[in-house]
């Protein structure tokens, strides 16, 4: 069966190169390109070869999530995800308005993929094994981002299905603001053959993210919670989930380069600091739940993942209501 392609993207700016770029280039790979604005995006805003979706257009998009969700946040990227499962997505890629994509970037993808797989059930640093400058993704433990990982070439090799697939980015990749303000950028990565982790945990983000059908609920970003923590803390539910299913998680080398927008590197570190102080706190919290098996009961693992995460004070509660919403409209589609 032919798949079929989406990008989905949330923008607050007027069209980037990024995003002049993705909408030239995706009819290579015949894919939908869904921007999401919000409260701050400019009016008006136009880009050919794309479908725009502003504030009007998501609260009366048929999707409850739409109507219900609040303004000024990246988790409004929810609703092009639904906007583009809605017109037949069987493959979801995601990415950001500074995230500008190589010619590999348009390459068919395939959920089993040949790997090195690593399978210890522990914090491991994959960026390790993509450079050898010292470098680790943003959300992984401070403790752990000295760690290094097994040599690669002690992994086995094998066929993996992988229904969630992380590409890196080079020039800006997703670091967090310790390592912005003390060490150099920009970094290129090496092109190395991809690593699929089961049972392994690595935070992966919202940047260069590939997420085949199986995978689609786990698309979810939690709005009640630190706006530089709803990507990472996303990314934990959904390994939590996909390990249960005995699901890999790709990691592969960067097929876009970053030309970073305008950030406040203290803001941010003041918005990562419960990742910081929490992650692996999350994590042993996940790690403690009977998940249940099976693709039909992802939903209520997610709910149970999620209420979790509210036990122990770092989601808002509020955020049951929003994943309500979102399952709601999952189901209908």
């Amino acid at each position: 069966m032919s798949e079929k392609y989406a990008v989905v993207i949330t923008t607050i700016n007027s069209p980037t190169r990024a995003i002049v770029e993705i909408a030239r280039d995706a009819p290579q790979l015949n894919a939908q390109f869904v921007i999401v604005g919000d409260s701050k995006s400019p009016a008006g805003f136009h880009q050919d070869g794309a479908l725009y979706l502003d504030l009007e257009a998501q609260r009366h998009s048929g999707f409850r999530y739409g109507a219900v969700a609040p303004a000024k946040h990246y988790a409004r990227k929810n609703v092009g995800y639904l906007r583009a499962i809605a017109d037949g997505a069987t493959v979801l890629i995601e990415t950001d308005d500074d995230n500008i994509p190589r010619p590999e970037f348009w390459a068919p993808r395939s959920a089993t993929v040949k790997a090195r797989i690593h399978e210890a059930a522990e914090w491991t640093n994959v960026y390790a094994w993509f450079s050898g400058q010292p470098i680790w993704p943003r959300g992984l433990p401070l403790d752990k981002v000295r760690v290094s990982p097994p040599a690669i070439d002690t992994l086995s090799e094998v066929e993996v299905y992988c229904p969630i697939q992380q590409g890196l980015a080079d020039e800006n990749p997703d670091v967090d603001a310790i390592y912005r303000l003390v060490l150099p950028l920009p970094l290129d990565f090496e092109q190395r053959e991809p690593v699929a982790l089961r049972h392994s945990w690595c935070p992966f983000n919202s940047q260069n993210t590939t997420f085949f059908k199986p995978a689609f609920p786990l698309l979810y970003l939690p709005y009640y919670c630190s706006f530089r923590m709803t990507d990472i803390w996303r990314s934990f539910v959904a390994q939590r989930i996909a390990y249960a299913n005995d699901w890999g998680v790709l990691f592969h080398s960067a097929t876009v380069f970053q030309e970073r927008n305008e950030h406040d590197l203290m803001r941010d570190f003041e918005e990562e600091i419960p990742g910081y102080l929490h992650n692996t706190r999350i994590r042993n919290t996940l790690c403690g739940l009977d998940i249940p098996i099976g693709e039909a009961e992802i939903p209520a693992a997610m709910r149970l993942c999620y209420q979790a995460l509210i036990d122990i004070g770092v989601v808002g509660a509020e955020e049951m209501g929003l994943l309500e919403a979102w399952l709601e409209d999952l189901s209908r589609l």
